[in-house]
């Protein structure tokens, strides 16, 4: 045995069975002994998308996702992804190829420190060093990815290392890392104190953020929400954690959020932060989230609770763990009241108006298309005014809203549409992104049909990076710089070089039957939806 095959033993042992990536010479000793193994290795086309997929795979099969690049560029190359995961806690192992040990500091031909390079983006990276140490790295990098908040560990591997005898494997049963402690189970005193304040409180709310699907906790947050008749609303991550026709669910909070959603937040008296960042695309001022009211903040990274605003009271933990904790208090208040006051104000809420009748009124397709989805449904959204729609329009039942939130990165829907189809084979799965975001990934295609992972692509085309152009038409009087997408490809050309089926839906003219009819279709699809150049989100 030698390192190489070390490396796909402890993947047999963490019950890998798919990885994304791209070969090069520094990784190929990997890449030779993934042959001899049932784990299926899909080859992306850029290895950024290789973290995507993980990305995806990860967050919807609750796995730690696995995604491998050889050095040099092909490392740099995997940064974006990484970073993307990082902010969204993803847990994922990025696994690089590396020059020989002998020449790291040489500037030898594709090297790079990459371990360097991804410092602040990754929990922690390894450079093996040692062939006998890869059992133990492995066995930590798991632990470390999956665990507490989740996010991305990298394990950098020279190639005399993978090609290095190992005289015995072991993987280790056990684990402890002295250093790395993650809080699971809440503290009792916080726990009552918070039991204490919604037994006298008037007008909670409950703000869900991407921890709770992080913790797969879903349905403890709507059991806890039922149970007393607290109100949710949720962050752009915590989409999905409540279903949109459940009527304590009130929306989408932000910059972009739902206007009953964030008076929802402001008059409430007790506001409790689950799993979220109280980052400032949800909560732009901060002090607006402690005025006339008490704020706890739960979440499973100490770091976080405080870091923007400080919390009357402050609960560490994972919250699955933390819901299990609160079933064993109880307490007695109604807050029927409350809930008709909110109600009152998704009334009063004013309508988006309708765009040009010559073009799809994307609000209105994505409400159409996500309530017409399965009840699994996983749906996918890019970055950019096809997001802020998607959030805000996008109908939630049992599936899955996933996109990037914390980066923002443009791009992630195709890759990461890929690998949660990969993971949930059986499961519907659709991406969504504007024709700006189509570009940065459509080489993706080539890979799901190499490997039969058919999803439905729909473009919204309009001609613009349009979130960027609705903003240098708000705050540059519409002077446009280097937003128009002349030049883009004829989409139907793309799919047939693809092999793929395409329509084009121009106007909302028998909508409904022609998203029926794309549903329906058993294949991958590419869908171009016109949208008006000039509509914008708000």
């Amino acid at each position: 045995m030698i390192g190489a095959d070390a490396i796909v033993k402890c993947l047999e042992n963490e019950g890998v069975e798919v990885l994304f990536g791209y070969p090069g010479v520094a990784i190929c000793p990997f890449f030779n002994s993934i042959l001899n193994t049932d784990i299926e290795s899909i080859l992306v086309r850029t290895e950024q998308n290789a973290a995507h997929a993980a990305s995806g795979y990860a967050r919807v099969s609750n796995k730690v996702g696995v995604c491998v690049a050889t050095s040099g560029p092909g490392a740099t190359n995997l940064i974006t992804g990484i970073a993307t995961a990082y902010a969204d806690s993803i847990p994922l192992i990025c696994i690089t190829g590396q020059v020989e040990s002998k020449l790291l500091g040489y500037d030898t031909f594709q090297e790079a420190d990459i371990t360097g390079a991804v410092e602040s983006f990754v929990k922690y990276s390894y450079l093996v060093k040692d062939v006998k140490d890869i059992p133990r790295i492995f066995k930590e990098a798991f632990h470390i990815a999956s665990t507490g908040r989740k996010g991305p560990v990298l394990i950098d591997i020279p190639s005399d290392i993978q090609n290095a005898p190992i005289s015995k494997f072991e993987y280790p049963k056990e684990i402890n890392l002295r250093t790395y402690k993650p809080t699971v189970k809440g503290h009792s005193v916080q726990i009552k104190k918070v039991i204490a304040e919604l037994s006298k409180c008037k007008r909670p709310i409950i703000c869900a953020g991407g921890g709770v699907m992080l913790s797969d906790a879903r349905s403890e947050l709507r059991d806890f929400a039922h149970k007393y008749n607290i109100p949710v609303v949720s962050t752009l991550m915590g989409i999905s954690a409540m279903r949109s026709d459940d009527p304590l669910y009130f929306g989408m909070v932000g910059n972009n959020g739902k206007y009953y959603a964030n008076r929802a937040m402001n008059e409430s008296d007790l506001l409790i932060m689950i799993g979220a960042r109280v980052a400032d695309r949800a909560v732009s001022q901060p002090d607006l989230i402690t005025n006339n009211k008490v704020l706890v903040h739960i979440d499973v990274d100490p770091a976080e609770i405080g870091k923007q605003v400080g919390p009357h009271i402050p609960l560490v933990g994972d919250i699955k763990h933390i819901f299990k904790d609160f079933e064993k208090e109880s307490f007695d208040n109604n807050f029927s009241e409350w809930v008709n006051t909110l109600n009152s104000y998704k009334e009063q809420a004013p309508k988006r108006k309708a765009p040009s009748d010559d073009f799809v009124d994307p609000a209105e397709f994505i409400r159409l298309l996500s309530e017409k989805m399965d009840e699994d449904a996983i749906y996918v959204a890019d970055v950019g005014q096809n997001q802020m729609w998607s959030c805000g329009y996008y109908t939630a039942k049992d599936g899955r809203f996933l996109t990037s939130g914390g980066m923002g990165t443009m791009g992630y829907s195709i890759p990461a549409a890929m690998g949660a189809k990969r993971a949930k084979k059986d499961t519907e799965v659709i991406a969504v992104c504007g024709d700006g975001s189509f570009q940065m990934s459509f080489m993706e295609l080539a890979t799901m049909q190499q490997y039969g992972i058919p999803t439905k692509i729909f473009i919204f085309h309009n001609g613009y990076l349009g979130l960027v152009r609705e903003h240098q038409h708000k705050v540059y009087k519409g002077n446009y710089s280097v937003v128009d997408l002349s030049g883009s490809p004829d989409f139907s050309y793309i799919a047939k070089a693809y092999n793929m089926e395409f329509k084009c839906l121009c106007n909302m003219d028998n909508i409904e039957k022609e998203i029926d009819s794309i549903l329906a279709f058993n294949g991958p699809m590419l869908i171009e939806v016109m949208i008006d150049p000039m509509d914008t989100v708000k």
